[in-house]
């Protein structure tokens, strides 16, 4: 029963994985052959286990320390705002309930259903120096008003647009969970409502909001699409970098050490949501015991 997909999963991602971090090593035969007779400025294996020497080019690079700082400033910013909204709509949600609050959830999850293209091409028209929100602005005599066109708060506010559907789907259905009558324990006990949120719903939701976080972290490190589209030129975040290191200047050796990075960083992260699951298996156990 495990076994076809765990053929599956070595076909489609275990093996290109390992022959990928082989390339970066120098090792230039094989399937990589095809990829090594097309590249330019690689560095070949001077060692059996192969060479760090397109490692220490690429991380030493101003321009790879540039797009690092972006992509972790982005991913922080972005993190921080999609949870804090999405948090927001869900325990409006839950506390409140009724038709409003059904309406700005369904507004939350709208972007859900469209393309990641056409939403960071409607936010460049949107905040672009001709857009609608300088029109208005204008129209209503503020003429400095912020162009987010091309620049990196442009892409946080695509990141946000992105990812805050998946927030709220998550967080919402974890509030949910939460029984009715332990919040009507609470309030018969005198609690008001931020003590409600406080003392009864964030501490049900931990999981949840790790999950939230974790995979927001995961979405934004790897994106291309939005700060593609959006962001400025210079400097990008790393997920442009390496798509512009092997399309722009031939270099699929170094495109595929950012793309190592890319992998790492996002491991560190999963590394943290599955130690979160495992602690929270075990308190599960022992409360059950």
């Amino acid at each position: 029963m495990v076994l076809p997909p765990l053929l599956v999963v070595a076909l489609f991602v275990g093996i290109p994985v390992v022959s990928g971090v082989l390339y970066t090593l120098g090792h230039f035969g094989g399937l990589n052959s095809v990829i090594a007779s097309i590249g330019l400025h690689q560095h070949p294996a001077d060692h059996w286990w192969g060479t760090l020497a397109a490692y220490r080019e690429v991380l030493t690079s101003d321009t790879f320390l540039r797009s690092l700082t972006v992509t972790v400033e982005v991913t922080l910013a972005s993190v921080v705002a999609v949870f804090a909204l999405g948090l927001a709509v869900a325990l409006y949600a839950r506390m409140s309930g009724g038709r409003t609050a059904r309406l700005v959830t369904a507004l939350a999850v709208t972007p859900l259903f469209l393309p990641a293209v056409i939403g960071s091409y409607a936010i460049l028209t949107f905040y672009a120096g001709d857009g609608a929100l300088t029109t208005m602005a204008h129209a209503l005599g503020w003429s400095s008003a912020p162009r987010l066109s091309y620049t990196t708060w442009g892409v946080i506010v695509g990141q946000v647009w992105t990812n805050l559907p998946f927030a709220v789907l998550v967080l919402t259905s974890g509030l949910a969970a939460v029984p009715d009558a332990l919040i009507e324990a609470a309030r018969d006990a005198g609690a008001r409502p931020a003590q409600v949120v406080l003392r009864v719903l964030l501490p049900m939701t931990s999981v949840p909001a790790v999950i939230t976080a974790t995979f927001t972290t995961i979405a934004v490190l790897g994106s291309f699409t939005v700060p593609y589209l959006v962001g400025p030129t210079a400097p990008t975040m790393l997920g442009v970098q390496l798509a512009n290191a092997f399309q722009s200047f031939n270099q699929p050796q170094q495109s595929l050490v950012t793309a190592v990075v890319v992998f790492a960083l996002a491991s560190v992260v999963g590394v943290a949501y599955v130690r979160s699951n495992v602690r929270e298996t075990r308190r599960a156990a022992s409360v059950t015991r």
